[in-house]
C-alpha cells in the first residue's frame, strides 16, 4: 500500500514539472538579419561642389562702321577659327571707291595750286625788293599761298578719310578666336550693329556659384573637375570675385578651361573643386538612417542587440560618407538594414550584404542585388548630405 502511495506522489510530481515546463518563456527570436561593418580611417579628397554656366572668357564683336552699304560675301561661317587680321567680310566698295578717287584728284589739284601760288608770291617779293611794286602785293601773293597750302592740306585730310572709309569695307578679325554667331548674309544692306561675334582664342571658363562660406576657402590656381558626360574636364580657378552678391550671398569663381572638350559656352556644369586632402572616418552609405532630422547608425554589441547611435555627417565619398563624431573603429556598425531597426532590437549577424538579403528576402523572391561600388579612383568627395529614409530604408540626397 505505502508503495503504491509512492508512486502516485511520484506520478503526480512529474506532471507538475512538466506542467512547469510548458509554462517556461520561449527563446528570443531575432527581428533582422543584418550584416557588419567597421568604421575605417581614411585618406579623402575635400571638395566642394558648385554649379555654373560655362562661356567665353571673353567675347569680341564685330560689326562694319558703314550703314547703307551692301555685303558682298561672307567669308566664314559659325564654328570658324580665325587668326588676327583674317578677312571675315566684304563689303560693296565702288561707292567709296569713286569717293577715294575725287578726293584723290582734289589733292592733285591742290598741289598744282601751291605750286603756283608758291612762284606768284617769289616774284612779287622780289619785285617788291626792288620797289617795282607795292608791299602790299607782296603780302597778298604770300597769304594766297598759304591758302593754297591750307587748301592741300584740307584735301590730303579728306583723301586720307576716303581711303579709312574705303577699307572699312574689308572687316578683318581684331583678334584670333572663333567664330560664335553670325548674323549677316551676303546681299544684306548693313545699317550698324553686329554681325559676327568672336570667342577670343577659342578659351572657356566655368563661372561657379558658391556661398560665402566655400568662397572663403578657394583661391586662385584651385585645381577642378567639371563634370561632362563623357568625363571631367580639368580646369584651374584664375579668379574669385572680390564681391559678393547681396540677395544670394553667393560669390562667383572663375575656372579657365585650357582644353574644354566636350563644353560648350552657354552650357550649365557641375563641378568640384579640390581643397585639399585629410583623413577621415568612413562608414557605408546604407549604415546611415535619418530620422527627425538627425543621423543615426546602429552599432552592435555582444548580446546582438542593436543600440541606435547619433552621429555627425558629411561629405560622400563613392558609397562611402564621412562621420565626424559618434563612432570609433572599434565600433560594428549595421551596413544593411539599419533602415528597419529600432534601438534595442536583436539582430542575426551574417558575413555578407548578400546573405543578409537572402535571409530576409520573403519565400521565393529574389534578394535586391548588393549597391555597386564606386567607379569614383580618388574617391572624390561632395558636399551633399546623404541620408535615408526611416521608413523606407531607402536614401535620399
Amino acid at each position: 500500500m505505502m508503495q503504491n502511495h509512492l508512486r502516485l506522489l511520484s506520478l503526480s510530481g512529474l506532471l507538475a514539472l512538466a506542467a512547469c515546463g510548458d509554462g517556461a518563456p520561449p527563446e528570443p527570436t531575432a527581428s533582422l538579419t543584418v550584416s557588419l561593418a567597421t568604421p575605417q580611417h581614411r585618406e579623402v579628397t575635400r571638395e566642394v561642389v558648385a554649379s555654373g554656366a560655362v562661356a567665353a572668357w571673353e567675347e569680341v564683336s564685330v560689326g562694319v562702321e558703314l550703314s547703307g552699304l551692301r555685303v558682298s560675301s561672307v567669308e566664314v561661317e559659325v564654328g570658324s577659327e580665325v587668326a588676327a587680321g583674317d578677312v571675315l567680310l566684304r563689303v560693296d566698295d565702288r561707292t567709296l571707291d569713286s569717293q577715294l578717287a575725287q578726293s584723290e584728284a582734289s589733292v592733285r589739284e591742290a598741289q598744282t595750286n601751291l605750286e603756283t601760288a608758291r612762284r606768284r608770291a617769289g616774284r612779287v617779293r622780289e619785285l617788291a625788293g626792288e620797289q617795282l611794286v607795292a608791299l602790299q602785293d607782296a603780302e597778298q601773293a604770300e597769304a594766297e599761298r598759304d591758302n593754297a597750302q591750307a587748301r592741300l592740306n584740307t584735301a590730303i585730310a579728306s583723301r586720307d578719310a576716303a581711303r579709312v572709309q574705303r577699307d572699312f569695307t574689308v572687316v578683318r578679325a581684331p583678334v584670333a578666336g572663333v567664330v560664335s554667331a553670325r548674323s549677316v548674309q551676303p546681299g544684306q544692306v548693313v545699317g550698324g550693329g553686329e554681325l559676327l561675334r568672336l570667342i577670343r582664342d577659342g578659351r572657356l571658363e566655368w563661372r561657379a556659384e558658391l556661398a560665402e562660406g566655400d568662397l572663403l576657402r578657394v583661391g586662385p590656381g584651385t585645381q577642378v573637375q567639371v563634370d561632362t558626360p563623357v568625363g571631367p574636364v580639368p580646369g584651374t580657378v584664375r579668379t574669385v570675385s572680390p564681391g559678393l552678391d547681396a540677395q544670394r550671398r553667393t560669390g562667383t569663381v572663375y575656372v579657365d578651361l585650357p582644353d574644354p572638350g566636350p563644353l560648350r559656352a552657354g552650357m550649365f556644369a557641375q563641378g568640384r573643386l579640390a581643397l585639399g586632402r585629410a583623413q577621415a572616418l568612413l562608414v557605408p552609405i546604407e549604415a546611415v538612417v535619418r530620422r527627425d532630422g538627425r543621423a543615426y547608425v546602429f552599432t552592435v554589441a555582444d548580446d546582438n542587440r542593436v543600440r541606435e547611435q547619433a552621429v555627425s555627417v558629411g561629405a560622400t565619398h563613392g558609397d562611402m560618407i564621412e562621420v565626424g563624431e559618434g563612432l570609433t573603429v572599434a565600433d560594428r556598425v549595421v551596413a544593411r538594414g539599419a533602415g528597419f531597426l529600432g534601438d534595442g532590437d536583436l539582430v542575426r549577424v551574417v558575413d555578407s550584404a548578400s546573405a543578409a538579403d537572402a535571409a530576409n528576402a520573403p519565400p521565393g523572391s529574389a534578394p535586391r542585388p548588393a549597391p555597386a561600388a564606386s567607379a569614383d579612383p580618388a574617391g572624390a568627395g561632395a558636399t551633399r548630405e546623404a541620408t535615408r529614409d526611416a521608413a523606407s530604408g531607402n536614401l535620399a540626397e
